[in-house]
C-alpha cells in the first residue's frame, strides 16, 4: 500500500499543493514551521479521519483561506492510493460556512468521488505514525490510551468501528436517562433496554480490544528482548477492561481490572462470558451511576499500560526505558497491521529520529526500509546515513511548498 499522489486545497499552510509521491523511503527536510509535519497529518487525517494535532477540525483549514467574512471555506484533502494492485481517490472536504451570522462546520467524505460515511471511509488507507510525544502513551490519561486503540483498530477492524460507534451513541443516551433519573424526571424501566444494546455493542470492543492487545503484547515482547535490550528486559502489555467499578492497585497495576484483562485474553474471548460480566456489572453500578449521572462500567473507561521486567513503566521505567518500549510498541503494530491486512501500512516518522540512539536509530530504519512507502521529516538530513539518503527521495520544504531539484530554495 502506497499514496502514489496527494493533493491539498486551503489545508494548513498550504494554498494549493500536488504532490507526486513514490514507494519507498521519502524524506521531506527543512526548517521548522514550514509544512514538514502538515504532510504528514494530512495523510494521517485521510486514514483515520482524525488529526494527532488538531482540537478542532476547523484549525485545518489555511490560515490565509479561513475569512469568517466569506459565506463559505472549504478545504480539501485528496489522495490516490494504490492497495492489492488497484488504485482509489479518497477524499475528504472540511467545509465551512457562515449563515445568518451563524458560523457551522462539516465534513464529507468521498470514494472514487462517492460520497460515503466517516465510518465506511476507515481501511481505505492504513498508517502507522511515529510522533516524538508517543511516550505519552505511557505517561499520559486513559483517554490517550484509548485513542490510540480505538484509530488502530479502526483502521483494520469494520466491525469493530461499527460497535464503536454504535456503543458511544448509546453511552450517551443512557448517561442523559441516568441525570433525568437523579432528577426525579424518568423511570427506571428504560434503563434494561439501553443496557441490553450497550452489552451487545460493548462486548464486541473488550473481545476485539483484548485479542488486539494479546497480539500487539507479544509481538513488542519479541521485539524488546530481541532487538532493543539484547535479552535483557522483558515488557508486558496488559489490558485494564472497566468491567466492575474501581479495583485495589498492587505495584502500579489496577487489581483485579489487570486480572480481568488475563480472564478475557486467556479464556479464548468468549463473548458470552464478556456479556454476562458486563450485564451483571452494569446493574450492580446502577445506584452510583444514577447518584453520578455517568455510566461507570464499560469500556468508555478502559486502559492498558505497559510493565518493564515486573514494573509499571510509567511510574519506574526511566526515560529510555519508555522510548524503547513505545518503540517496541509501534513497531509491533507495524507487524500486526501487515499480518492483518496482508499489506504493510504507510509508515509516517516525524523528526523522531532526532530523538533516538544509535541502536534504536538503526533499528528503526530497518522496519522502514521493509515497509511499501515511508515518509519521513527532518530539519537536518546529516542525521541519516549516506546509505539511507542515497535509496530515498528527499524533498525540500519551505514557506508551504515542496521543491524539486530545479526549484530554487530562498
Amino acid at each position: 500500500m502506497y499514496v502514489r499522489h496527494l493533493s491539498l486545497t486551503n489545508y494548513r499552510n498550504y494554498g494549493r499543493l500536488e504532490l507526486d509521491l513514490s514507494p519507498g523511503s521519502t524524506l521531506l527536510y527543512g526548517s521548522n514551521a514550514q509544512g514538514k509535519t502538515n504532510l504528514l497529518e494530512a495523510i494521517y487525517y485521510l486514514a483515520t479521519t482524525r488529526s494527532p494535532h488538531a482540537e478542532q477540525e476547523q484549525q485545518l483549514l489555511n490560515w490565509d483561506a479561513d475569512d469568517p467574512t466569506q459565506p463559505i471555506v472549504v478545504g480539501r484533502l485528496t489522495a490516490s492510493v494504490v492497495a492489492q494492485g488497484e488504485e482509489r481517490q479518497l477524499e475528504i472536504r472540511l467545509i465551512k460556512e457562515q449563515k445568518l451570522g451563524q458560523s457551522s462546520f462539516r465534513r464529507e467524505a468521498l470514494i472514487n468521488r462517492r460520497k460515503v460515511r466517516l465510518m465506511d471511509f476507515l481501511g481505505n488507507l492504513r498508517v502507522v505514525l511515529f510522533l516524538p510525544e508517543d511516550i505519552q502513551l505511557v505517561t499520559g490519561t486513559p483517554s490517550q490510551r484509548r485513542r490510540y486503540l480505538d484509530i488502530t483498530l479502526c483502521q483494520v477492524d469494520a466491525i469493530y468501528c461499527q460497535a464503536l460507534s454504535q456503543y458511544n451513541k448509546l453511552l450517551e443516551q443512557r448517561n442523559a436517562l441516568l441525570r433525568q433519573l437523579a432528577e426525579g424526571q424518568s423511570s427506571k424501566e428504560l434503563l434494561p433496554i439501553y443496557d441490553e444494546k450497550l452489552v451487545h455493542w460493548g462486548s464486541l470492543i473488550f473481545a476485539r480490544r483484548a485479542l488486539f492487545c494479546q497480539e500487539m503484547g507479544r509481538e513488542a515482547q519479541r521485539i524488546h528482548y530481541e532487538s532493543l535490550t539484547d535479552g535483557v528486559e522483558s515488557i508486558r502489555l496488559h489490558y485494564l477492561p472497566r468491567l466492575l467499578g474501581n479495583g485495589q492497585r498492587r505495584n502500579g497495576v489496577a487489581e483485579p481490572l489487570a486480572e480481568l484483562g488475563s480472564w478475557l485474553q486467556m479464556g479464548g474471548i468468549d463473548q458470552e462470558a464478556i456479556r454476562t460480566r458486563f450485564t451483571r456489572e452494569l446493574q450492580t453500578a446502577v445506584p452510583q451511576d444514577i447518584a453520578r449521572g455517568v455510566s461507570s462500567v464499560g469500556p468508555h473507561r478502559d486502559d492498558w499500560l505497559l510493565e518493564v521486567n515486573g514494573r509499571h513503566l510509567g511510574h519506574y521505567g526511566s526515560r529510555g526505558q519508555q522510548r524503547s518500549a513505545i518503540l517496541s510498541l509501534k513497531m509491533a503494530e507495524i507487524q500486526w497491521m501487515t499480518q492483518v491486512t496482508q499489506e504493510t501500512p504507510v509508515l509516517l516518522l516525524d523528526e523522531v529520529v532526532a530523538e533516538l540512539d544509535a541502536q534504536r536509530r538503526s533499528l528503526l530504519l530497518y522496519y522502514v526500509k521493509q515497509a511499501a512507502q515511508a515518509l519521513l521529516t527532518a530539519t537536518d538530513p546529516g542525521m541519516f546515513t549516506a546509505d539511507f539518503l542515497r535509496q530515498a527521495t528527499s524533498l525540500a520544504v519551505q514557506n508551504g511548498r515542496v521543491l524539486t531539484s530545479s526549484d530554487p530554495i530562498s
